[in-house]
């Protein structure tokens, strides 16, 4: 028929009737093997990187404060371990704009035993030898008791007063306070700041609010790392249930897929309906509280996140949020309730093919260990990377000098030009930078760390998808289940992917990556510009952002199809790709109706394992049960093993119930083919099971007779069965 032509042409020639054909080809050859090297080469370059970057690099950097030599303030095994404090000697010079821009604060920093205790100043303590002692713990070397007091100032010897002041994040800050409104620094409000003058308490507050802005954001990664220190095996512990709870459930879906499915709808919504009444709880009781009316935008960004949770605002955001989750949720359910009881079949299908293929469950853990591997590499090269530059001395003065914030050599500037020039200036540590080679190409080669991490990251994903793929694929293709499957499917999969299709997982997951980096740099670019741009290139950078948001999800999906495909028939990426794609589009309504339905489904699996972690570890580490408030750990923060247990409780359903919908689109695909390879003659039998074609046949048959694609298809079907009943006639 004309319309035969006109439809295949658009969509591709459909697969021909192949008796020799019994399911993933064994004799392939390599493919897209130019990738391949590429990506091996690539692999070699990032163990040179990462060589590179531990020689270099010094994370000491990160953990350690740095005096004004540069030196590690309490590292062991140095003259400073049993210093682990820095002491500014002027804390109200950090109150300059430079902090800012610089992160190093324009007065010399000494290590030091303990912050001083009590109000000194160099005058007062000079005329008394015991205080004068004392006062030394706070000075540099070499100071004498026969030095006048000019000369130790000229020389920048000693601060000129001592103020009582608290370690906090292993520096010495002012102890400041607030009697009656009014701002006190060791319960006075006014002290002497050794020249002479009478300050009041309040000129260190800018001092210190700056000093701390340099360092919060360190100051909170410490705290968090001292969180996981405590809370590590309880995230453990966490994350082994979620484990336990997503492998219970994959089990009762073989065994119980209706009853499952019904379930986790049920649950789902419940959990969900839970949250929207806790959240309008705590809203309630936050009523008439002193500060709980404040808006989120008047308390602007707290480092304790445990503010945000006191004010009533906060937690009507997450109930309308939640709201609106499950009204969507219900709608969805509602739009497809017709749908579900066939996306509910289709899953106890391929819950037989996951019982012929236990060992596929399993996999999961095999690509956490890779993927673990290249997080961690990732994360170790990238700190080693940030810290293998060298420290940079700048010249810091008080008076006007030419020379002011110029580059010095600490070790030799008393008896420099410089120094006779800005007598009153000093050299001091300001950052870690570098000007040789490594250092002005650091920025690549952090770069080239975040994209191979992106192309390993894919290509582990890939690697599971086509191996699933291939296993699934034998299920279906043996024509006697399990008789004509292989011993072994995954691991017969896994060997066939890594010996011959290395290269195409290379190449797609390269063309993934490439887009993956562009997203980054386009978030890189908004933020960069944030400030700067105008409101037309903000809608451009939106539309960007937008676009390869899309095309990421896109690739994806042709991504995903394709591996299927090269593991049933071995041929290379693109050829595979175009198949794929080709096929999907003569069975558009299909994927549409019954894949997409199963993978909703699937997803609220698991959002019901992420749920449920979430809300038993929200009331373990929160102490809001008296059973557990003993037993959970103290925190500085205990919303960090929360959202540590719920990210990794949904990569562990993830990595669960990914398997089933790899499971379910192999077996459509597969499905979809054998409907253009076979009729169901007894010379062309379909290898589908009877259940599985009277599910698609029938869902087919529901479908609106208006598409004139379906009718065609419809007719096409006719015809080759009419075809084989004449053949058999004869």
């Amino acid at each position: 028929m004309p319309e035969d032509g006109e439809y295949f042409g658009k969509n591709g020639e459909p697969r021909k009737y192949d008796p020799t054909f019994k399911g993933p080809i064994q004799n392939r050859g390599c493919t897209d093997i130019v990738c391949c090297i590429l990506f091996i080469l690539a692999i070699l370059g990032y163990i040179a990187v990462g060589i590179l970057a531990w020689s270099q690099g010094d994370p000491r950097k990160v953990i350690y404060p740095t005096d004004s030599r540069g030196q590690f303030c309490g590292q062991a095994g140095t003259p400073l371990e049993k210093k682990p404090l820095l002491f500014y000697f002027n804390i109200m010079k950090c109150a300059s704009p430079m902090v800012l821009l610089e992160f190093q604060c324009p007065t010399t920093q000494m290590c030091v035993e303990k912050c001083p205790e009590k109000f000194m100043t160099l005058v007062k303590a000079y005329s008394n030898k015991n205080d004068f002692d004392y006062y030394k713990q706070f000075c540099k070397e070499g100071v004498t008791n026969t030095m006048g007091i000019p000369q130790i100032l000229k020389l920048g010897l000693c601060p000129a007063m001592l103020t009582p002041s608290r370690p906090f994040t292993r520096r010495c800050f002012p102890a400041l306070g607030q009697e009656g409104g009014v701002i006190t620094v060791g319960n006075n409000s006014k002290f002497d700041d050794g020249n002479g003058n009478i300050r009041d308490a309040k000129d260190l507050v800018d001092g210190v609010k700056n000093a701390t802005l340099v360092i919060e954001a360190r100051q909170v990664v410490m705290k968090i790392f001292e969180d996981y220190t405590q809370s590590w095996y309880w995230i453990l512990i966490g994350l082994v249930i979620a484990m336990l709870t997503s492998l219970l459930f994959i089990v009762l879906l073989r065994f119980l897929a209706g009853i499952m499915v019904w379930v986790m709808i049920v649950m789902v919504i419940l959990v969900i309906g839970y949250g929207i009444v806790h959240c309008y709880m705590e809203y309630a009781a936050l009523k008439g509280e002193p500060g709980a009316d404040v808006t989120l935008q008047q308390l602007g960004f707290q480092t304790d996140f445990t503010v945000y949770l006191q004010i009533r605002q906060t937690w009507l955001a997450f109930m309308i949020i939640l709201a609106i989750v499950e009204v969507i949720i219900i709608l969805l359910l509602i739009f497809l309730r017709k749908r579900i009881c066939i996306a509910i079949a289709l899953i106890k299908e391929a819950s037989r093919a996951i019982g012929h293929v236990m060992s596929s469950l399993f996999y999961p853990l095999f690509t956490f260990l890779l993927l673990a591997m290249v997080i961690a590499y990732w994360a170790v090269t990238a700190v080693f990377l940030s810290t293998s530059n060298e420290p940079i001395y700048k010249v810091f003065n008080e008076t006007e000098c030419e020379h002011s914030r110029a580059t010095c050599e600490p070790a030799n500037y008393t008896s420099s030009l410089m120094r006779k020039q800005c007598p009153d200036s000093e050299c001091l540590f300001a950052f870690y930078g570098g000007e040789t080679v490594y250092h002005k190409y650091l920025i690549a080669l952090q770069f080239y760390n975040v994209f191979l991490f992106f192309w390993c990251a894919n290509f582990v994903t890939a690697l599971g998808q086509m191996t699933l793929a291939g296993a699934f694929a034998s299920y279906y293709w043996a024509f006697v289940k399990p008789d004509d499957m292989p011993a072994f499917p995954v691991f017969s999969s896994l060997g066939r992917s890594l010996r011959y299709h290395t290269g195409t997982l290379a190449f797609g997951s390269l063309i993934l990556s490439i887009i993956q980096i562009i997203r980054v740099l386009l978030e890189y670019l908004d933020h960069k510009l944030q400030g700067a741009q105008n409101k037309c290139t903000k809608f451009l950078l939106c539309c960007l952002k937008c676009c390869f948001w899309c095309l990421e999800k896109f690739i994806k999906f042709i991504n995903r199809n394709a591996y299927i495909m090269v593991a049933i028939y071995g041929k290379n990426f693109c050829t595979s790709a175009r198949d794929a794609f080709f096929l999907l589009m003569r069975n558009m309504i299909r994927v549409a109706v019954l894949d997409k339905v199963t993978d909703f489904l699937l997803f609220l699996g698991k959002l019901l394992i992420v749920g449920l972690v979430g809300i038993f570890a929200f009331f373990f580490f929160s102490g809001r049960v008296k059973a557990f408030e003993n037993t959970a750990p103290n925190l500085h923060y205990y919303w960090v093993p929360i959202i540590t247990l719920v990210i990794g409780s949904y990569l562990i359903a993830h990595g669960f119930f990914s398997v089933y919908a790899m499971c379910v689109d192999t077996l459509f695909l597969c499905f979809c083919e054998d409907l253009e390879r076979n009729d169901g003659s007894a010379t062309r039998p379909y290898y589908m099971s009877s259940t599985l074609h009277e599910i698609l046949w029938k869902n087919k048959a529901e479908e609106p007779s208006s598409s004139a694609a379906r009718q065609q298809d419809d007719e096409d079907i006719r015809l080759k069965q009419q075809q084989a009943q004449e053949e058999d006639a004869a």
